[in-house]
Formats: structure tokens, sequence, C-alpha cells
């Protein structure tokens, strides 16, 4: 949950979100923004050490793996940490099945879609 219950902008974000990618609750874009906040905090904690640091090089390349594997960032031309802190709300919402099935025509629309994959 928001900290701020009745921010104006933050509401019109969310419901523009929520309309855009047919989501079924603002808890679902909650959700994807911790997830993001988690990945990115990561990503800024080891970004301040050593550049030749063994946790840096270990868990770095974890994390990176990790964003390949789930396409968010492209294994050829994104290979930096610095890569992780300019991720959005978009790219996860774009790899979401329920978002993969609309845009491949799969489905009319994104309930369609939602419904589809029940």
């Amino acid at each position: 949950t928001p900290r701020r219950p009745f921010e104006k902008e933050r509401i019109e974000n969310e419901i523009r979100i929520c309309g855009e990618y047919g989501l079924k609750t603002k808890r679902e874009v909650w959700r994807v923004q911790l997830t993001l906040a988690r990945i990115r905090k990561a990503a800024r904690d080891l970004l301040t050490l050593e550049e030749n640091n063994p946790k840096r090089l270990f868990e770095g390349s974890a994390l990176l793996k990790r964003m390949f594997k789930f396409k968010l960032l492209d294994p050829e031309n994104e290979k930096g940490l610095d890569y992780i802190l300019s991720l959005s709300i978009q790219k996860f919402l774009d790899r979401r099945l329920q978002t993969i099935v609309f845009k491949n025509k799969l489905a009319e629309s994104f309930h369609h879609s939602r419904c589809k994959i029940r």
C-alpha cells in the first residue's frame, strides 16, 4: 500500500497503468513497483562498491543474469548495472503473459486475454 493514500497524481498514474495494461486491481501495480524497487535497490547497493569487489562481481552478474532471463534487459547491448536503474514499470508489465497474449493478437482485449489465460 502507498504511503500517501490520497495523492492525486499517484492515483491518476495508477489508474492509467491499470487501464493501459488491463490490470484487475491497483495491488498488481503496487506489487510490480515493489519488485522493481527491490531490484533497483540491490543494483544501487552494488554500484556503491568498488568495481573489483568480489561481492559486486558475483551478485552483480547474478542480478544481470536474472534480468536477461526475464528479458527485461538485452544481453548484447545492456550489460551494466546502470541499466537496471533505468528499468521501468512498463517494461515489467510488457513481460506479463496477459500483455503478450493481447499484443500477439491472440485476444481481442486485455480482459479477453485475461479470461483466455484462466
